[in-house]
């Protein structure tokens, strides 16, 4: 399958798992927090570790790469829409919680990350 297609087809794998796990959070926990963008991001980026720890056992990951890492994953992630509801929230002028909402966002996506690379050369 020729690269644009292999992340054409994986982009819309995640963001169809992106639309999903918004509808269920805003059903399930209500529009008060953005907890669909702030989970997707660090699963996100959990996932990306996972993956980067799995390709980089293999020759023949690039595919795959493309497929899961750019597409789907590039798909599913969120940080524009994070970069919106941050200043959405400073506007509102809730700035401790676009603080608090910022920085767990961030720093969660790379410890996620540095635990998948860890469980997969684990």
């Amino acid at each position: 399958m020729p690269p644009l297609a292999l992340v054409m087809l994986g982009g819309a794998i995640g963001a169809g798992l992106r639309y999903s796990v918004g509808v269920w959070t805003m059903r399930t926990l209500g529009p008060g927090l953005p907890f669909a963008t702030w989970g997707v991001n660090i699963l996100g980026a959990l996932g990306m570790g996972l993956l980067v720890g799995w390709l980089s056992a293999r020759d023949d990951g690039e595919p795959l790469r493309l497929l899961l890492g750019v597409g789907v994953l590039g798909g599913f992630t969120t940080f524009s829409a994070f970069s919106l509801e941050v200043v959405e929230m400073i506007l509102r002028g809730e700035i401790a919680l676009a603080t608090a909402y910022a920085v767990s966002s961030v720093a969660g996506s790379v410890l996620a990350l540095f635990a998948g690379l860890y469980l997969m050369r684990a």
